[in-house]
């Protein structure tokens, strides 16, 4: 793995654990195993970093929701399987958990990429949802949009719920 994204890596994983003010510099080299000088040379700064790692971890988001979310099978079947996917509910999801820390949501650059992932969740959902309309597979009452908000919130909720009380089961009862 090459030295940026060895630093990518590190602070992805410093920013979940940690927050952004919790991710300082030199926590971030000491993780990637490298030096001062290499970080500054690929990047100009912690901001110019975590807006990588930001951006690579919701592209990665995204990217493991489409693998369920564009899977076989019916509308239905693919939003309960993204309901009832795998995780660990005790850390909670990587992006929405962003959305928590000030220092990124404080500011239209680094809080932009949330934003996007979480958008494009909610369409993506809002998609799968009117394919379910269209096959005749859900009430026509439904409104695309207000079931894939609610999917959503059930989701972080049950994050937000196994982390509270320390128990997974938390999240799989949300769900």
């Amino acid at each position: 793995m090459s030295t940026p994204d060895r630093l990518i890596e590190a602070t992805q994983e410093l920013l979940w654990e940690r927050g952004y003010v919790g991710t300082n510099p030199k926590a971030v080299q000491q993780q990637a195993g490298a030096g001062q000088g290499s970080m500054y040379h690929h990047f100009t700064g912690k901001p110019d970093l975590a807006l990588a790692a930001i951006r690579r971890t919701a592209a990665a988001m995204r990217a493991t929701a489409e693998q369920v979310l564009g899977g076989r099978g019916s509308a239905y079947g693919r939003i309960s399987a993204y309901l009832l996917r795998e995780g660990d509910a005790l850390r909670g999801c990587p992006v929405s958990r962003l959305t928590m820390d000030p220092d990124v949501m404080a500011g239209d650059e680094l809080r932009a990429p949330v934003d996007e992932t979480i958008g494009w969740l909610r369409g993506r959902l809002a998609e799968i949802v009117q394919e379910g309309l269209d096959q005749g597979e859900f009430d026509k009452a439904l409104v695309p949009d207000e079931i894939a908000a609610t999917v959503v919130a059930t989701v972080q909720g049950g994050y937000v719920l196994a982390r509270a009380s320390g128990s997974t089961a938390a999240s799989l009862r949300a769900r």
